[in-house]
Parts: structure tokens; C-alpha cells; sequence
């Protein structure tokens, strides 16, 4: 048995090498500013999950040789008379371990056959808190309990946190992704909407690059569809920050140009104001020469070719921008973009509304690569998250693909914690719903590796024939009030976590009540919302302040308060009597419909306003 064991050490990997691949992973999301380095996380991704199968394969062949070392052994019932040994039969199948319902198990609370790990529903699986078939991961498929109600098997999954099958990643939704973070099928890179990109951040299809709202296009921040280039508005153009179609060039406003900083369509040549034109800096129709006085097409500018007004640099179509190549609106002159084409960003690339950072498809984000809308963070596909690789809704962690969650890689939703593929749990690794625990497959339990229902303590098969689990509470866990609930002291509907809810009156349909609906995390006072010490609905991230509890806030980020739709840090909007929608990013902002640092009028982008 000593010799078994060496060999099973030997070949399994070493922790140091492990630990450098996990290191290595770091360092590329950190620099990953454009999605340049999605190919590499993608193949230290795999390389990490094929250390996981050369472990599995060495405790496999462990177990094997263990196995047949002991079937060798005289049995200690037929060597002593009257010994009894246990072995954990139910109804005649075999598990190695307690708490199961199926067989052959090795592990604990799993409902099915076959499963290394435990709090599994389903079969084959390696890992904990699967709902689903073949994953080798943890936390991936949805029980059903979430706002959808469906149930979400995911099957045959490399990674964690998925809600969709053969993904090699992990908070995806949808299938056969290889990254993180993806809301469709057949992705390569981080945080798309949509199908079949190669790059991160996209709203859209078949998109070569990072951050664009539109289909088929090979660059980055693009607003329209088969462009080649960089923050164009429009369709089919060669370039970068045309606002129009067909053109081949770069800063030109108008359709089919060939050139640079024309206004006007038609034309060839640099700086030319109207149509047809061949030239440079020419005003008018039809006509052909040079004017090196009219470089510039726009008014109020500053630098070379652009077709805009009041900009500073190069190749600008839009107006009021600070940089290079901008089809969108910037707003006051401390105004800093390049390459964007949607309307008041502070950054780079972004071709959604209101966002600070690079590569933005959605709008109201803080961060990188957000093809959803009110983010905090990078690479979310969902809205209101405060993190990283979110592709559901209104979640505080990363990689979750379900909803409303605080905590990393949860496919179900309202959960506090990690890893689960049931929903309403406070805790990990559960696969089952309203659990206050760890590893339990089964419902309503307060404990953890529960395969049963109702169960309070640990390692049960068993339903127990009783209203609820825990203590002094509606649901399972400690000392709640309400339905369906799970962790501590919760007041309300479907919350999971600690103190969430509070004397707050409401009435739904036909059912007057005290207390939130589907919140996680800790102290939060407003429905639906995740994260910690927020009041307000739909919001996410730290002491984040809406208008009303009840009332949607659409906040993520920390320390936000006043107004709706706001991501980032200590941002403050300015509400009046009828208008309580913001639409703010950044950090440190005081007005209304900005984005950027430090900014205290409204409708402003960039710096210092």
C-alpha cells in the first residue's frame, strides 16, 4: 500500500507548478487591456484544467490498486464472528461515503451516481455543487430557483459557474465558450453578447476584436456592423472614427470617402467640406485642387483632418473630443477619448453611452470590456455587476452567470457564497435550494453534505417531515422572518445572506409583507439587489444609496449614492423633483450624465468639469 501511494504522489503535479500557472493567469488578465492576451489566458486555462485530469487519473489508479490490495484481504466478518462492519447501503446501491442517494460515490450530500466530490445533482461529475452531468468543475447548471424558475442542467463543462455545456471556462451562459464571462455560444475571449466572437467585451456576432456594439467587425470599439478599424459609427468602413458608411480612410463624417477628416460624402482627399471633391481642404462640390488652409473640415479644431467641431487632434468626426480618431460626442475640453464611437465616454474604444474605461459596448460602466450596461469592473456581459466575468444580472463577485449572487462562480441565483447551482443558499457547493451550508444536494437544510430535505445537521439522505430546517427561522438557517429564506436574521422573500431586509411594508399582489425579496449578501435594505450595506433595488457592490428601498436604483460599484444608473466610486448624482435617473461613471462625480473623474457639472465627459 506504501508503494501504491508514492506512485499515486509522483504522478500527480506538483504544487509548485500549479501555483505558477495560477500566477501567470493573473498577470495576463491584469495586461489583458485590449483582449490581446485572450488566447494565452485561454491556454493557461486549459493547462490548469489538465493538471486537475492528471490528479483525477493518479487518485483514480490510487483508488484501483487500494482496492484491489484490500479485496485481497480476509474479511473481518468472516476472520471474527460477531465484528460488524458498516457499509453505507441505500436501498441496495453502494456509496463510499455518507449522506448520499444513488451510487458508488465518493463523497457526500450527492444526488446520483458516480460523482467524485460532493453536493452534486446529477452523475459523473468532478467537483462540488454541480447540477448537471460530466462537469469537472464546480457550481455549474441552475437548479430552477432563480427568477426564471427553470431548470438548467449543464453537462460536460471545464471550468465553474457555468449555466450551458462544453464550456472551457467558467461563468458563461450559454455553450461551447472557451473563456469566461460570455452570454451566447461558441465564444473565444471574455464578457461578449453574442455568438462566435474572437475578443472580449463585444455586444453583438462574429466580431474580431474588443469592445463593439455590431456584428462582423474586425477592430475595437465599433458602432455598426463589417467594419475594419478602429471607433467607427457606421457600417463597412476601413478606418478608424468615421461616422458614416463606406468610407476608407480615417475622421471622415459622411459615406463612401476615401481619405481623411472629410466632411461631406464621396470624396478623396484630406479636409474637404462637401461632396465629390478630389483634393485637400476644399469647400464646396465637384471640384478638384489643393487648399492647405482647410485641413480641417470642422470648425473650433485643433490639429489635423478632423470633419468635427471643437476637437483637439486627429481624425476626429465627432465633436468636442480630446484625441485620436472619435466618431462619437465628447462633452467640455478636458474631454479624453480615442478610437470611441458612442456619446460623452472618458477612454478608449468604448462605443456605448456614459462610459469610463476602455472598450465599452454597454453603457453607464466603470471598467473594462462591459458589454452590459451599469457595470463596475471588466469583462461583464450582464448589468449592475460589481466584478469580473459576470455574464448574469445585479451579481457582486465574478464569474457568476446567475443572478442576483454574492460570491464567485454561482450558476444559480440569490446565493451568498460560491459555487452553488441551486439557488437561494447561503453557503457552498450546493446544488439543491434555500440551503444554509455547504455540499448539500437536497433542500431547506442547515448543515452541509445533505442529500435529503429539511434536514438540520450533517450527511442525511433522509427527508425529514417538518416545515423547516435550523433554528427559529421560515425557511433554513437562523432566526428569519419571512419565506424561503436562508443564512441569518433575513426579513422578507427569497433572500439569502445575513440582516438583509428590514421594516419596510410591502405589498405584492394580494400579499402585504415586511422585509426585501431575492437579495443576497449582508445588511442590504432593497429588493433584488447583491453585495453589502446597499439600499436601494437592483444594485450591487459596497453602501451603495438609491432614491427609495423599493425602488429601482441600478447602482453597482462602492459608495454611490442619489440617483439611478451609476457605477464606480463615490459617485453623487443630483436629483430634483421628476428626474431621478443620472447616469453617471467614473469616480468622484457630482453632476448628472457623466462620465469620467472628478466632474460637478452635468452632461460632461472626462476630467475635472
Amino acid at each position: 500500500m506504501a508503494a501504491v501511494f508514492d506512485v499515486a504522489r509522483a504522478a500527480t503535479v506538483h504544487p509548485v507548478v500549479v501555483a505558477a500557472n495560477r500566477s501567470e493567469l493573473v498577470s495576463l488578465v491584469v495586461s489583458n487591456l485590449f483582449g490581446q492576451n485572450a488566447p494565452a489566458i485561454a491556454a493557461a486555462e486549459a493547462a490548469y484544467e489538465l493538471m486537475w485530469a492528471q490528479d483525477v487519473a493518479a487518485m483514480a489508479g490510487y483508488h484501483a490498486e487500494a482496492s484491489t490490495a484490500v479485496a485481497s484481504l480476509t474479511p473481518w466478518a468472516a476472520a471474527s464472528e460477531g465484528i460488524y462492519i458498516y457499509v453505507p447501503f441505500l436501498d441496495g446501491t453502494i456509496n463510499l461515503t455518507l449522506g448520499n442517494i444513488g451510487a458508488l460515490n465518493l463523497g457526500l450530500g450527492n444526488i446520483g451516481n458516480l460523482n467524485l466530490g460532493s453536493g452534486n445533482t446529477g452523475s459523473f461529475n468532478l467537483g462540488t455543487g454541480n447540477f448537471g452531468a460530466l462537469n469537472l468543475g464546480s457550481g455549474n447548471g441552475s437548479s430552477g430557483q432563480g427568477l426564471s424558475g427553470a431548470q438548467l442542467p449543464a453537462s460536460v463543462n471545464l471550468g465553474s459557474g457555468n449555466i450551458g455545456s462544453y464550456n472551457l471556462g467558467s461563468g458563461n451562459l450559454g455553450s461551447t465558450n472557451l473563456g469566461s464571462g460570455n452570454t451566447g455560444h461558441t465564444n473565444l475571449g471574455l464578457g461578449n453578447i453574442g455568438s462566435t466572437n474572437f475578443g472580449s467585451g463585444n455586444t453583438g456576432s462574429q466580431n474580431f476584436g474588443s469592445g463593439n456594439l455590431g456584428s462582423t467587425n474586425v477592430g475595437s470599439g465599433n458602432t455598426g456592423d463589417a467594419n475594419f478599424g478602429l471607433g467607427n459609427t457606421g457600417n463597412t468602413n476601413v478606418g478608424s472614427g468615421n461616422t458614416g458608411s463606406g468610407n476608407v480612410g480615417g475622421g471622415n463624417t459622411g459615406n463612401a470617402n476615401i481619405g481623411y477628416g472629410n466632411l461631406g460624402s464621396n470624396n478623396i482627399g484630406f479636409g474637404n467640406k462637401g461632396n465629390n471633391n478630389i483634393g485637400f481642404g476644399l469647400s464646396g462640390n465637384n471640384q478638384i485642387g489643393i487648399n492647405f488652409n482647410g485641413l480641417n473640415s470642422g470648425s473650433g479644431n485643433i490639429g489635423l483632418f478632423n470633419s468635427g467641431n471643437n476637437n483637439i487632434g486627429f481624425f476626429n468626426s465627432g465633436n468636442d473630443n480630446w484625441g485620436i480618431a472619435n466618431s462619437g460626442q465628447g462633452v467640455g475640453p478636458l474631454s479624453v477619448e480615442f478610437g470611441t464611437s458612442g456619446v460623452y465616454n472618458t477612454g478608449i474604444g468604448s462605443s456605448g453611452t456614459l462610459n469610463t474605461g476602455f472598450g465599452n459596448s454597454g453603457n453607464y460602466n466603470t471598467g473594462l470590456f462591459n458589454s452590459g450596461d451599469t457595470n463596475t469592473g471588466f469583462f461583464n456581459a450582464g448589468d449592475t455587476n460589481t466584478g469580473l466575468f459576470n455574464s448574469g444580472d445585479t451579481n457582486t463577485g465574478l464569474f457568476n452567470s446567475g443572478d442576483i449572487n454574492t460570491g464567485l462562480f454561482n450558476s444559480g441565483s440569490t446565493n451568498f457564497g460560491s459555487f452553488n447551482g441551486g439557488s437561494i443558499n447561503t453557503g457552498g457547493f450546493n446544488s439543491g435550494d434555500i440551503n444554509s451550508g455547504y455540499a448539500n444536494s437536497g433542500g431547506v437544510n442547515t448543515g452541509f453534505l445533505n442529500g435529503g430535505n429539511l434536514n438540520t445537521g450533517p450527511g442525511s439522505p433522509f427527508n425529514q417531515n417538518v416545515l423547516n430546517s435550523g433554528f427559529s427561522n421560515s425557511g433554513s438557517g437562523f432566526g428569519h422572518g419571512g419565506i424561503n429564506q436562508s443564512g441569518f436574521a433575513n426579513q422578507g422573500f427569497n433572500n439569502s445572506g445575513i440582516d438583509s431586509g428590514d421594516n419596510i411594508i410591502q405589498t405584492i399582489g394580494p400579499d402585504t409583507f415586511v422585509g426585501t425579496i431575492n437579495s443576497s449578501g449582508f445588511e442590504n435594505h432593497g429588493n433584488f439587489g447583491s453585495g453589502f450595506l446597499n439600499a436601494g433595488a437592483y444594485s450591487s457592490g459596497f453602501r451603495n444609496t438609491g432614491p427609495t428601498y423599493i425602488g429601482p436604483a441600478h447602482m453597482s460599484g462602492f459608495v454611490n449614492s442619489t440617483g439611478q444608473y451609476i457605477s464606480g466610486l463615490f459617485n453623487a448624482g443630483t436629483i430634483a423633483p421628476g428626474v431621478t435617473e443620472v447616469f453617471n461613471s467614473g469616480i468622484g462625480n457630482l453632476g448628472n450624465q457623466v462620465s469620467g473623474l472628478f466632474n460637478a457639472q452635468n452632461q460632461e465627459s472626462g476630467v475635472f468639469h
